[in-house]
């Protein structure tokens, strides 16, 4: 069963643009369906990891294309990112007019080793696990009510929205499906990719952030707890991120001396991985886990959020840039009235956005206005209406520039 995804409308409008289009995200998160979804009798799929056509592109790029790609409208490359000379290869087929779709599990394609050679010449997209309203569409809501809305939003935040767990029936079985996964994310992608030797340690650093997820990280404490170097957190960090397991958030601020600047939250990709990894799953709905899902929706949209907080500890959840507008979001799992909390409050008045957002998973939807700002309160499905999907085509900031270590400063 294929389930239409949110980023189909984007991709339709911008893959003629460019010779290479790559498409990154988490394994398994449907990269390979979507793009096989869309080929034509002119078109091929190779995989990577074959270790015959690795070879090849490795060592004889001309004889590969001659072999592989003459012919096609176009070729997709599954999983480049284990190829060596990636990049350098993949701009030859670029510049000798082959169009290639190519897909990564990891964030090393997009790294400067690769990216570097690709500048101008290839659009970057990233697919996520199942979206809310994609789950929608893989249930067949098609005009879903608040129950169905809630009956979804409970099964994302128990199970997540890796597709093959979505479209299992049977819960034993999407904790087994779960299980695998971890198994494959964390062996392969983490440990193979990034030539992590440790796994026990490896494991301990991914529990540790299960346990106390959407909080703020001190890289201290945690190096303590978990009993390994300050510079080994640094790097198995650095790979859980770029093997899209987790993601450090860092503070919005303009005022360093009111406002947190360095320290990061720690946010899951999929809230099923978070719980295998935890021994949490079948969890019941609660503050976190509803935090950690609006943090996966905006992410999915193409956001890139942030979070605010004065060193008063006066916090809002989150906020997004979309355009020159500044948009505060604040979580909350119930809202009995159509009421504001300090937090938002303090934001409003120090920053004056035009428009702010509490989204709720129940309670009362509707609008106030406080000092000229438009406060809505609205559920999750529409988050998509409110924050569109605005595509990416370019890395993450931290991808290239400042180290690890530059960027987070949290000693």
């Amino acid at each position: 069963m294929y389930v239409e995804r949110d980023l189909e409308g984007y991709f339709e409008r911008i893959k003629g643009l460019y010779n290479t289009i790559a498409i990154a995200g988490p394994r398994q998160s449907g990269k390979t369906t979507f793009l096989k979804n869309r080929m034509n009798s002119r078109n091929s799929y190779l995989l990577m990891d074959d270790i015959d056509i690795r070879s090849l592109f490795e060592t004889d790029v001309k004889g590969f294309e001659n072999r592989y790609l003459k012919g096609n409208d176009v070729t997709i490359l599954d999983e480049v990112q284990v190829c060596k000379d990636a990049g350098i290869n993949l701009k030859y087929l670029n510049d000798t007019g082959n169009r290639t779709w190519i897909t990564s599990s990891s964030e090393t394609l997009l790294g400067k080793e690769v990216l570097s050679f690709l500048v101008g010449r290839v659009s970057i997209l990233r697919l996520y696990p199942f979206s809310v309203s994609e789950i929608m569409r893989a249930r067949q809501y098609h005009s879903p009510n608040d129950v169905q809305i809630l009956r979804s939003i409970r099964e994302m935040v128990s199970f997540g929205g890796y597709p093959r767990v979505v479209l299992e029936e049977d819960p034993l079985l999407k904790e087994v499906l779960l299980r695998d996964l971890h198994e494959t994310l964390v062996l392969r992608d983490v440990a193979r990719v990034f030539n992590i030797r440790d796994l026990g340690a490896l494991e301990r650093s991914a529990l540790y952030l299960a346990n106390m997820y959407t909080g703020q990280l001190s890289m201290d404490k945690m190096s303590r707890n978990v009993a390994i170097s300050y510079k080994t957190l640094k790097e198995y960090l650095s790979a859980m991120e770029k093997s899209y397991l987790i993601r450090l958030v860092t503070p919005f601020f303009t005022n360093p001396n009111k406002e947190l600047t360095k320290l990061p939250k720690v946010y899951f990709i999929d809230n099923g991985m978070r719980n295998i990894i935890s021994g949490n799953v079948g969890m019941q709905l609660d503050g976190p886990s509803f935090e950690n899902l609006i943090f996966t929706e905006l992410i999915k949209l193409g956001h890139k959020p942030k979070y605010w907080q004065k060193k008063t500890g006066t916090e809002v959840d989150f906020v997004v840039r979309v355009g020159n507008e500044t948009m505060p979001i604040e979580v909350k799992l119930n809202s009995v009235e159509l009421k504001i909390e300090s937090g938002m409050r303090s934001f409003i008045e120090q920053y004056s956005p035009k428009r702010a957002y509490i989204v709720n998973s129940a309670g009362k939807r509707g609008e106030i206005e406080v000092n000229d700002t438009k406060v809505s309160f609205i559920d999750i499905m529409k988050l998509k209406t409110v924050f569109k999907y605005m595509g990416w085509n370019t890395p993450d900031e931290k991808d290239e520039g400042s180290s690890f270590q530059e960027e987070y400063d949290i000693r």
